[in-house]
């Protein structure tokens, strides 16, 4: 009964602070009408995929990402996209991460540079050909391992999956706490979350479980985060307590 109600405590503050949020929904307007961001010629990043039909020819990056491997996201997400094959290279991408943490042996080949590029070339393409990938993805992985970048597949799949869900309307919330949600708590933070971003997004939510934030909730969702548990507010609790008292 006393965690449960922490949580509930954690959610009228949650609701407040988010009505002071303006800044967030300024930013998500911002990002949809960003222009696409220019590849930098240096990478040699090229189009890989199947010609795209002239009527998909107006697909834009629903986010701006910079950096190397958000160029290398926007690319993978035109090019899917385009071939009408997004989700089915998403699947793969994301699978392939699993596989990789799963796989020492592969995950130590994806990021030694001291193999010779031909070398990894060749078994990227002998590989995922062999695994049924589609057309997209493998040459994708291809690209990357021209280029040395297959270290950075994971990073470059975090991206990606980004712009995948910000293209479906969707919005990946976490919520740290420390027993699961209860059933009505669940639905009512959808229902805040829902209110702040509007009717046209999709709230996914993923529950953490940390017996360390001792109680309350952690929020984060779209770069932000509310950190609403009791560990950060007793932190908080004895700054306070410890500065100096000045009497005038």
């Amino acid at each position: 009964m006393a965690l449960s109600g922490r949580l509930r405590s954690g959610l009228p503050l949650f609701r407040s602070l988010l009505k002071s949020e303006t800044v967030l929904s300024q930013r998500l307007n911002s990002d949809r009408n960003a222009a696409n961001p220019t590849l930098p010629a240096s990478e040699h990043l090229r189009c890989f995929a199947t010609k795209a039909k002239e009527s998909q020819a107006k697909i834009k990056v629903p986010l701006a990402l910079f950096g190397g491997t958000g160029n290398y996201a926007s690319a993978l997400f035109l090019t899917a996209a385009k071939a009408n094959v997004l989700d089915k290279v998403e699947s793969e991408i994301v699978d392939l991460v699993e596989a990789s943490k799963r796989s020492p042996l592969f995950s130590q080949f994806i990021k030694d540079l001291s193999i010779p590029k031909g070398t990894r070339v060749k078994a990227v393409t002998e590989i995922f050909s062999e695994a049924g990938f589609t057309d997209v993805t493998k040459n994708f992985l291809v690209l990357l391992a021209e280029n040395g970048r297959l270290k950075y597949l994971e990073r470059i799949a975090q991206r990606f999956v980004d712009l995948a869900m910000e293209h479906r309307g969707e919005v990946k919330v976490i919520v740290t706490s420390v027993i699961p949600l209860p059933e009505q708590e669940e639905k009512e933070l959808k229902q805040a979350m829902q209110d702040l971003l509007g009717a046209g997004k999709t709230i996914k939510l993923e529950q953490k479980i940390d017996q360390n934030i001792l109680g309350g909730l952690v929020i984060e969702f779209s770069q932000k985060l509310f950190d609403m548990s009791i560990k950060t507010r007793a932190k908080q609790m004895e700054d306070f307590l410890r500065q100096p008292i000045h009497f005038g």
